[in-house]
This record gives C-alpha cells, sequence and structure tokens, in this order.
C-alpha cells in the first residue's frame, strides 16, 4: 500500500460492516484493491476486521500513503461531524459511498460523503447535504430539500417537496407526506422522526415525533 492511495472507514460497528463491502464492490471498478480500504476504529480489539486492515486514527493519519479518503459510518450526527472536521483539518479527502443498486435518477445534487446503501433511490431535483446516510430500502422523492449529517434509517419513505434540516434522524419505516402549495412540510434542525411513524406535519427543532398520525412525545 506504500506509495499508494488509502481509503479508510471511520466505525467498526454494525453499520461499517455493512458499508464495507459496498465500499469495496465500488472502489474495485476504479481499480482500487481491497488491501486499500481499511476500518478506522481507535476502540478496535483486533489488528482485522472481515479481511481489512484496523487503524487508529492516529495510525491512519501517519500511514504511509501519497493520497487518504475517508467516510464515515457513524450513527450519531454530531460525533459525524465531529470526525469529520477532524479529518478534514488533516487534509483527508471525504468520498462518497454509493451501492450499484442505488438509484440516483435525475437532476440531483448529492454533496460529498453520502452513503447510499442497497435498493435505495433519490428521484428527481432533490438537494442532499454532506455526509447523508440513506438506509437499505430508503428513499427521496423529487424536490426535496435534506441537510447536512441527516440519517435515513431502513426503510424510510420522505415524499416530494420536504424540507429536512441538519442533523434530522428520520427512524427505520418512517413515512413523511409530501408538501404541497398550501402544506409545506419541514423537519426541523434535530428533530427525530420514531419508527414507523407517519408524519402529515411539519415538526419542529429538536423534537421527537411518533405515532400514526405523528405526534409531539412528551417527556415527563
Amino acid at each position: 500500500m506504500n506509495n499508494s492511495a488509502i481509503y479508510g472507514i471511520f466505525g467498526a460497528g454494525g453499520f461499517g460492516r455493512e458499508v464495507m463491502p459496498i465500499a469495496c464492490a465500488m472502489l474495485a471498478r476504479q481499480g482500487i484493491k481491497k488491501e486499500q480500504i481499511v476500518f478506522i476504529d481507535d476502540g478496535a480489539v483486533a489488528n482485522y476486521l472481515n479481511g481489512h486492515l484496523v487503524l487508529s486514527r492516529k495510525d491512519f493519519f501517519s500511514y504511509p500513503a501519497n493520497s487518504r479518503y475517508f467516510n464515515v459510518a457513524v450513527g450519531d450526527s454530531k460525533i459525524r461531524e465531529k470526525i469529520v472536521n477532524e479529518f478534514l483539518s488533516e487534509k483527508v479527502c471525504p468520498f462518497s459511498i454509493t451501492c450499484p443498486s442505488s438509484m440516483n435518477l435525475s437532476h440531483n445534487q448529492i454533496d460529498e460523503g453520502a452513503i447510499l446503501s442497497p435498493y435505495t433511490v433519490v428521484t428527481a431535483n432533490a438537494k442532499i447535504g454532506k455526509f447523508f446516510h440513506l438506509n437499505i430500502y430508503s428513499y427521496v422523492a423529487h424536490d426535496c430539500i435534506v441537510g447536512d449529517f441527516v440519517t435515513f434509517a431502513p426503510k424510510v419513505q420522505c415524499n416530494g417537496g420536504v424540507v429536512i434540516e441538519d442533523h434530522a434522524y428520520i427512524g427505520t419505516g418512517a413515512i413523511i407526506r409530501n408538501s404541497t402549495p398550501s402544506k409545506k412540510i419541514a423537519i426541523g434542525y434535530g428533530a427525530v422522526v420514531g419508527m414507523g411513524a407517519v408524519v402529515t406535519k411539519s415538526v419542529p427543532a429538536g423534537a421527537t415525533v411518533v405515532g400514526n398520525p405523528a405526534t409531539i412525545l412528551n417527556r415527563h
């Protein structure tokens, strides 16, 4: 690997191990070998995981390579942002990870660092921010605007014209109805949409909503 590129996926937990084979398949089409793709995890107890070298972030930063690239497979969006900022400060370049079965249909703008898992779809004229996680079987429909460090768990259905602000988390199986000229739907900064929730109106920043129709969870 000396004098070549190295690609690191930060996080050797469940999501990182799911993402690794997607990254390998994608990068292989660019001539990148498996041994050039590593896990980055400061808490790892083994030197290899699923056939890949595991490095601490310190060792990744100092590894002998002409160029370094990274992505972050960490669910907590605030931690994800902190890691991204650290790696960027070390002049490591972000790369996006897209499964071949993921569909990016027409005139979408997807910023750096996205992870698009198997059987996902971004339809048309959507704008998506940095380090977006689109988990298996989820979709983003036409004209949606998605902020930075947003996470979609599996099987999320986000219909047309919805605005989702930075750091929002959309839980497994959630459905967000489409915006209309008379009823705009927005998910506020850092909001959480619970598993299976059906969102029919906007969600305030920082709120957690659950149920069908989704309502704000009152915490006692």
